[in-house]
């Protein structure tokens, strides 16, 4: 089943660079919102017209302030409208439906250290993180990198608050993050986390790789966005029903708008929280998520509609 929704009030939006804005949410009913840690993401609910939105973002505020819930939003002019609603229709005292925050990216507890790399947007959680590490006492450093400095956002409240342990790297100026100094001279025990274009995340983690950093010491967050493709069907085997897909709506979102209450966490491909037994599949299925195994992919058995596509006529799911 989805998740229980939380109605909030916005109660302010800040112009952070010229590209993003932060957003702030209060309880509707004035009461305090759930709890959170470093890392958390919630789902916001957007009605869009005919369309029903909704899309992952990390938390930004301090995880004590049970009171005031940030995100922040880059515009994405050519995305799939997400945050060209937010940018031009969410105003102070816009009413919406927020889910309960979930972690999938979540400091982990026995580490030494804490190693942060963002890259542009993906500044945000680490925004909270940062805040719990040094609450708690535990060493961190961040690494930033950012298109330019006019589009650092947060950057120079990050270096008030924690001085030198923020870096900040501007590629117009020629600056890059040094991937490979920063994990060649960290203490064992320290963990990594990286956030930001796939191109980042993917560099980040093979080099980690490459200089030996063991597995569970790397953690990435990655949301993806569901792909565009050519139309197709998909049969529901519980009800009998069938639902077109359209080319630019994504699996999970098209089973939705026909009123199916399906299940859902992060709605990016990385938590497992949809997946979906495939029962018959007269095509191919063209995985986007970063949580199924290449051989489970292969296999053809399984399938995350969050963020999925299928290529052929129908696709029949145990749901």
């Amino acid at each position: 089943m989805s998740q229980p929704r939380i109605p909030v009030r916005v109660t302010d939006v800040v112009t952070v660079t010229p590209l993003v804005k932060r957003f702030h949410f209060a309880a509707l009913d004035g009461g305090p919102l759930p709890g959170f840690s470093g890392g958390a993401h919630i789902v916001v609910e957007m009605r869009d017209g005919d369309i029903l939105r909704r899309n992952a973002y990390s938390l930004m505020g301090a995880p004590s302030n049970a009171v005031d819930y940030t995100i922040s939003i880059r515009r994405d002019q050519d995305g799939r409208g997400g945050s060209r609603y937010l940018h031009d229709h969410v105003v102070k005292g816009t009413t919406l439906f927020i889910s309960h925050p979930a972690n999938l990216f979540s400091l982990e507890r026995r580490a030494r250290k804490h190693v942060f790399l963002a890259g542009g947007i993906g500044i945000t959680p680490f925004v909270a993180m940062a805040a719990q590490a040094f609450e708690e006492q535990q060493a961190f450093e961040l690494h930033y990198g950012v298109r330019s400095r006019i589009h650092a956002a947060y950057a120079d409240e990050l270096a008030d608050l924690y001085g030198n342990r923020v870096k900040v790297y501007a590629s117009a100026e020629g600056e890059r993050i040094p991937v490979e100094a920063v994990l060649g001279h960290q203490p064992l025990g320290t963990h990594l986390y990286v956030c930001g274009p796939e191109r980042l995340i993917d560099g980040v983690l093979t080099a980690a790789r490459a200089l030996g950093w063991p597995e569970q010491s790397l953690h990435s967050e990655r949301f993806v966005a569901p792909a565009a493709g050519a139309p197709y069907r998909v049969r529901l085997a519980r009800s009998g029903m069938v639902i077109d897909v359209g080319s630019h709506q994504g699996m999970l979102e098209a089973i939705e708008a026909a009123g199916v209450d399906a299940p859902y966490l992060c709605r990016g491909g990385a938590c497992g929280h949809c997946q979906a037994t495939v029962l018959a599949c007269d095509g191919r299925l063209q995985h986007h998520d970063h949580f199924l195994s290449e051989d489970e992919k292969a296999s053809g058995r399984s399938v995350m509609p969050c963020v999925s596509r299928f290529e052929g006529e129908l696709l029949t799911l145990d749901l």
